[in-house]
């Protein structure tokens, strides 16, 4: 044990401060002696001081932003798609206390994102277009593309992103030239890539909870004009801090009560990239990564929400009293490779995009949030829960090739096929298989209670795109897909027994094959001013749920969805530059959507809708009043409803009661114990959809005689109301949740290195981000982190 300020801290979770703590000094040596290194003429500055309002910069005028929205390179305001932009810097910002993607919720106008089972699951939704399931197999209509690679499977599409360059949230279906589950919209990450310029910047941070991260890239010739290297790297750790202070009787073994039980993670990644350049006209991009994650699942809350409220404001944040679950334990080691090569052939390049991914782990929690024993029904134990996801191997490859013309041209065009190949053995085990003696009911261990899948999902598609500016300042675009799309889950092993046979299916295919297209018109009013109409509909394959068959109930599936949406927007350059406003409106229908609510079991259940039909706005705004001072803020407004009388969605009850407050009509099936109550849905809004949320942020520089100078930044974001489950309730929802984040430090001339104080959730704000419906339980957001952080760069 180690005495640190007045307090006793065990050892391990120090080291991996003190190791940090080692790489800081290293950098900070690295970066002095670079500070007056003047950087290369025309050398790109992928570590920009950018806090999360754009940094000042000699200009006093914004700087052009550059997007691939539509597989070019192109002027954001010049792209008639709405296209939300956060610069890599911005990113690092937002994780300096160790969050994940998952901190881009709220700072995108229109994009949200949650988890309820932990940093290997995250969960986006676009204009309010998501998918609540949590279901190893569930697909997603928001598409995660990292360096031009999609991202299928839950567990892929929470890959850290690390040493970014840029990401942006292309709003709405891209069907076209995006084909995988894409009726919500798409959120790309680039990486900073290989450069004939050695250069390298690094960013270092230690905060609240022994929580460090450290974010660093560094790469150049290895032989000039033919061949680059860059190698980028994220450590991550949080230490426990969560305390269990159940005192009874663990039925799977659960050390308890212990102080600092769970809540704290290791993230460990790394990639390397080498780009060859044999000739002017070619080039080949090989990249692979790894990852090692080990940390706490979702952390449920029982109780936290009482029956008609939704404050769960008097819960600790810090403590739980669980009976089971072995501390929330998940691990997850994820490898990937890819190949992006293109031949320039002189008006035409031909581009091809070669991909694999790999990921094997598991999570495992106390799925009732809480202890039995501490919530009795006709005095007896009251609701356990345990269950653990294992995806023991997958294995995603990828195949694109395109042709494209040459871009500024009158006319430009682009053509290619898509093929999409995964497979995946997953396991899903129940409490009962986990239980080293018999529970305060009597029950005792059935090493049956688990079921294995076998699943694959196989795509082709064909796609073109063409522009055509019918004047200089009018250009109309049209693209279009073709995609077929074949699920297959099989039934490997089943839970079932002698006395309780499972009668279900235990082979389920689902195929469909579906056009997708996106038809716009940009208009250049003035070099500073655009106007754009787009009319886009996208197209989601069918779905299977196979978890269902841990409890003996037959597999669940939903049907393909289909989205048409229509939007129209500006895009302005005011003010010689010194204001960036953009805005969109849009209307949008799905049919047959699919949605996922709950069995008496907590399990999901899959099925359509007739259809939603919503409408919504977003603006963005960044300005820049004066070279020293940034401001940026964003809005988004949302209106969705389900529109179908005939779909009832099974709400919250335990024991046949009824544990929360519905407001919609509803009806119940069965008597005692066993009744159940389903309320009807029609015109409620889509799950995790919030009507309206703000984002802000500001940074004043202060410049100093030596060149160098102060910074102070600030942002922000609040979310209007948001419904967590598909019916409405009194307890099931937030309204007006809001985080504010602080940055202020001291950057070295030419920005060449950076150190700061940063704060994250300043006001700790308990806000609620989720449930688990049957025991009102409740999840939280992060904690508030207080840091400091280190970064450089060279160039």
């Amino acid at each position: 044990m180690t005495p640190v300020g007045g307090y006793t801290v065990p050892f391990r979770y120090l080291k991996p401060a003190l190791s940090l703590g080692a790489g800081l000094s290293a950098l900070a040596f690295a970066s002095a002696a670079v500070a007056q290194t003047p950087p290369a003429a025309g050398a790109p500055d992928p570590a920009s001081t950018q806090s999360a309002a754009p940094a000042a910069s000699d200009d006093a005028g914004l700087e052009e932003i550059t997007v691939t929205a539509e597989r070019r390179s192109e002027n954001l305001q010049r792209v008639p798609v709405s296209v939300a932009v956060v610069a890599g810097q911005e990113l690092r910002d937002f994780q300096s206390g160790g969050e994940d993607i998952l901190a881009l919720a709220g700072r995108v106008p229109g994009l949200y994102a949650e988890t309820t089972t932990g940093r290997i699951f995250p969960r986006f939704y676009i204009r309010g277009l998501g998918n609540i399931d949590f279901y190893l197999g569930a697909s997603q209509p928001v598409s995660i593309i990292q360096d031009d690679v999609v991202l299928e499977h839950v567990v892929l599409k929470s890959n850290p992103v690390f040493d970014v360059d840029q990401v942006e949230v292309l709003r709405g279906p891209q069907g076209s030239l995006f084909g995988r589950n894409t009726t919500a919209g798409i959120i790309k990450f680039d990486t900073i890539r290989p450069s004939q310029t050695w250069q390298g910047r690094a960013q270092a941070s230690v905060g609240s909870y022994y929580t460090t991260s450290f974010d660093m890239g560094v790469g150049g010739p290895l032989v000039r004009d033919l061949v680059a290297v860059r190698l980028s790297a994220l450590i991550q750790h949080r230490a426990d801090w969560v305390d269990n202070a159940f005192a009874g009787t663990s039925p799977d073994g659960t050390a308890t009560p212990r102080k600092d039980a769970m809540g704290g993670f290791d993230e460990r990644d790394v990639r390397l990239q080498f780009l060859l350049t044999p000739t002017d006209r070619a080039s080949v991009l090989v990249s692979g990564h790894a990852r090692w994650y080990d940390g706490t699942s979702t952390l449920f809350h029982r109780g936290a929400l009482k029956r008609g409220s939704n404050d769960a404001s008097a819960e600790p944040r810090g403590r739980v009293a669980y009976d089971e679950g072995q501390d929330n334990p998940q691990s997850y080691d994820t490898q990937g490779a890819s190949v992006n090569a293109s031949y320039d052939f002189g008006g035409v390049t031909l581009t091809s995009i070669s991909a694999w991914e790999t990921t094997s782990g598991y999570s495992r929690g106390d799925t009732d949030g809480g202890a039995a024993v501490l919530y009795p029904f006709n005095g007896r134990a009251n609701g356990f829960g345990q269950s653990q996801g294992q995806v023991r191997d997958l294995d995603q490859y990828t195949q694109e090739v395109r042709l494209a013309s040459a871009a500024g041209n009158r006319f430009t065009w682009q053509l290619g096929g898509f093929y999409f190949n995964s497979a995946d053995t997953t396991d899903f085990y129940q409490r009962t298989f986990f239980l080293r003696q018999p529970d305060a009911l009597g029950t005792g261990r059935n090493p049956n209670n688990w079921v294995r899948l076998f699943n694959t999902n196989r795509s082709y598609a064909g796609f073109a795109q063409a522009s055509y500016k019918l004047t200089p300042d009018f250009t109309i675009t049209a693209g279009g897909r073709v995609t077929e799309d074949r699920k297959r889950t099989r039934l490997l092993k089943n839970a079932g027994s002698a006395t309780n046979p499972y009668r279900g299916r235990t082979d389920v295919t689902l195929k469909d094959t579906k056009p997708s297209w996106d038809v716009s018109a940009l208009y250049q009013v003035d070099p500073d001013n655009s106007i754009y109409a787009r009319v886009a509909r996208g197209f989601r394959g069918p779905t299977i749920q196979g978890r269902s068959a841990v409890f003996n109930a037959d597999f669940t599936t939903a049907d393909s969805e289909t989205v048409t949406s229509y939007e129209v927007g500006t895009k302005s350059s005011l003010f010689d530059n010194t204001v960036r406003f953009n805005t969109s409106v849009f209307t949008y229908t799905v049919n047959d959507i699919q949605l996922n609510g709950n069995d008496s079991n907590g399990n999901g259940v899959l099925f359509n809708a007739d259809k939603v039909r919503a409408y919504g706005m977003e603006a963005e705004l960044e300005w820049r009043p004066v070279r020293d001072l940034a401001f940026s803020l964003g809005a988004s407004a949302l209106s969705s409803k389900i529109r179908d009388k005939r779909v009832f969605a099974q709400t919250c009850s335990l024991n046949g009661v009824q544990t929360c407050t519905v407001s919609d009509p509803f009806f119940t099936r069965g008597t005692g114990t066993g009744r159940t109550y389903f309320a009807q849905i029609d015109g409620n809004p889509l799950p995790n959809a919030p009507r309206w949320n703000l984002d802000a942020a500001v940074r004043y520089d202060v410049p100093l005689a030596n060149d160098g100078k102060v910074f102070f930044g600030a942002d922000g974001n609040i979310q209007g109301y948001t419904n967590f489950v598909l019916y409405r309730t009194r307890e099931f929802y937030a309204d007006g949740n809001f985080e504010i984040g602080l940055k202020a430090g001291y950057a070295a001339p030419d920005d060449a290195w950076e150190i700061a104080a940063f704060a994250r959730n300043v006001t700790n704000e308990k806000n609620l981000k989720g449930v688990i419906e049957n025991y009102n339980a409740a999840v939280f957001n992060e904690p508030r982190i207080i840091g400091v952080s280190l970064s450089g760069r060279f160039r």
